[in-house]
């Protein structure tokens, strides 16, 4: 009897030593837990499921959300969209394709390039696209990547 009494004893010392082990190191995992978060949170916009930066794809997707897609290629950062022509002005239709070419959040990791067609005889014949066009719709997304991350880390 005196044998169990003792193993029950050298296992309540046991599990008391292992609960204050574990709360110890709870503490110090505590200790600069915001900091390691934050590093956390910004390193997250260039580990990502995808091969690009991930603000930067989801803010694409956003803002062509209103067009057609036909081919998106996360790993790749490769967004097509379909002709898409405003009900306000059927006679003209636009076709956008955004290449993310970078995990950075940065202005130079975007290019988007546009083609425009406006109807003429029955038919569509290309037409130029303003650069402002592109550089506009370039801004939209860059702001839009800027939020998200803004968002994500708290600021």
């Amino acid at each position: 009897m005196a044998g169990s009494t003792d193993t029950g004893l050298f296992s309540s010392r046991t599990l008391a030593r292992a609960g204050v082990v574990g709360l110890m190191a709870l503490a110090l995992a505590g200790c600069g837990h915001k900091k390691e978060g934050l590093r956390q949170d910004i390193a997250a916009s260039k580990i990502t499921t995808i091969g690009v930066n991930s603000y930067l794809w989801r803010a694409s997707l956003d803002a062509l959300s209103f067009m057609p897609l036909l081919q998106t290629d996360s790993n790749g950062g490769v967004i097509v969209t379909d002709w898409y022509a405003n009900p306000q002005n059927p006679g003209e239709r636009v076709k956008v394709t955004v290449t993310i070419l970078d995990q950075d959040l940065r202005a130079d990791a975007l290019r988007v390039a546009a083609s425009r067609q406006v109807a003429q005889g029955g038919g569509w014949v290309d037409a130029p696209v303003q650069a402002a066009t592109v550089q506009k719709l370039e801004d939209i997304i860059l702001t839009k990547a800027r939020d998200l991350r803004r968002n994500a880390i708290g600021g």
